[in-house]
């Protein structure tokens, strides 16, 4: 694009000292939305005249007001380490099984699971995921 607006032909180094010299910050283009967006929330007011429940609100700990639907997840950090990992620990499903996870020093997130095969519900890893994210901000990630 620099040469066909300006005229000028740069290498990919000299563009990105350019883009360094500059304080450039470069935007990556945001897909489009493929999911249609969810229903709005209807203010209709019930026949007795009561207004429409409201839904729960999460608390402290993210998981809301009701029960979980399957059960409780829970997450824990280990003290120490494993070679090869920057953070690891285990997790507790509703159903009782009980596996290892960790993050590699490049951000991703691994599951061992306690047995060959064994697939955890959607509902547990929606939840795993919101502890995970509550214990790792405890200890200030």
């Amino acid at each position: 694009r620099i040469v066909a607006d300006f005229g000028i032909s740069m290498t990919y180094m000299d563009v990105r000292f350019l883009v360094d010299d500059l304080d450039v910050v470069l935007k990556d283009k945001e897909p489009e939305p493929t999911k249609a967006p969810s229903p709005e929330p209807s203010n209709e007011v019930a026949p007795d005249g009561t207004p429409p429940a409201e839904p729960p609100v999460a608390d402290e700990t993210g998981t809301g007001d009701a029960p979980l639907a399957g059960g409780k997840v829970s997450v824990t950090v280990d003290p120490i380490q494993r070679p090869g990992v920057a953070l690891g620990g285990s997790v507790t499903f509703s159903d009782g099984q009980t596996g290892q996870w960790q993050l590699d020093q490049y951000g991703q997130l691994g599951f061992v699971p306690p047995s060959k095969g064994y697939q955890p519900s959607p509902e547990d890893i929606r939840d795993f995921q919101a502890a995970l994210q509550q214990e790792l901000a405890k200890l200030g990630y």
